[in-house]
């Protein structure tokens, strides 16, 4: 076997212990709470010791956080993926935006302790931009297709995927102050409202 193939081994298995721990973390958070879970049983739920869950990630918060990201970038990846190809990158963003928030819209008042969450402690809110980082990303692969004009090292599909999460945090943050009172999608469609991407034409 060659040295880049164990690599790859390493590192796949390495990638998919993350994930199991952190899928874990989300099943037992949504089963008992966030207070009543603790480390012990989210390493041994993912059949990991103690030590190799702070391998990991530095808390439970943490896991948990990035469990939660995971599934929603799934859903918004796959509702961007089931919209009709000829809308546009922005207007397919906008679109899929509003679909996921009508799903999860009965569960707003977890999704409001989530998002508190995410921005309860230093760590917390460092680990939440470094997830936006690969939303971002994913994003801009889902929409670069949508662009009838792009050309190799577009760098517009990133920045749509940056403005994406730009207007995801500020939504959150206006919907944390409010404590839950105002209206998210409403909040998610203006931020969104207000980006805009010119054509290679006009630049």
């Amino acid at each position: 076997m060659t040295q880049d193939v164990v690599v790859g081994l390493r590192e796949r298995k390495r990638v998919e212990t993350r994930r199991r721990i952190a899928e874990h973390a989300v099943r037992l958070v949504t089963e008992q709470g966030i207070p009543a879970t603790t480390v012990d049983q989210i390493a041994a739920a993912a059949g990991v010791g103690r030590a190799t869950f702070f391998r990991y990630f530095e808390s439970k918060e943490l896991a948990i956080s990035t469990g939660l990201s995971e599934v929603a970038v799934f859903v918004l990846i796959s509702a961007l993926s089931d919209l009709p190809p000829e809308l546009g990158p922005l207007e397919a963003v906008r679109a899929s935006h509003a679909a996921i928030g009508r799903m999860f819209e009965p569960d707003f008042d977890e999704l409001l302790d989530q998002a508190k969450l995410s921005t309860s402690s230093p760590a917390m809110q460092a680990w939440t931009l470094q997830l936006y980082v690969e939303w971002e990303m994913a994003i801009a692969d889902a929409i670069a297709p949508r662009f009838d004009d792009l050309v190799p090292n577009d760098p517009r599909p990133r920045m749509v995927g940056a403005m994406n999460m730009a207007a995801i945090r500020l939504a959150r943050d206006e919907w944390i102050a409010a404590d839950g009172r105002v209206d998210l999608l409403e909040l998610v469609q203006k931020f969104l409202g207000a980006i805009e991407v010119p054509s290679l034409a006009r630049t």
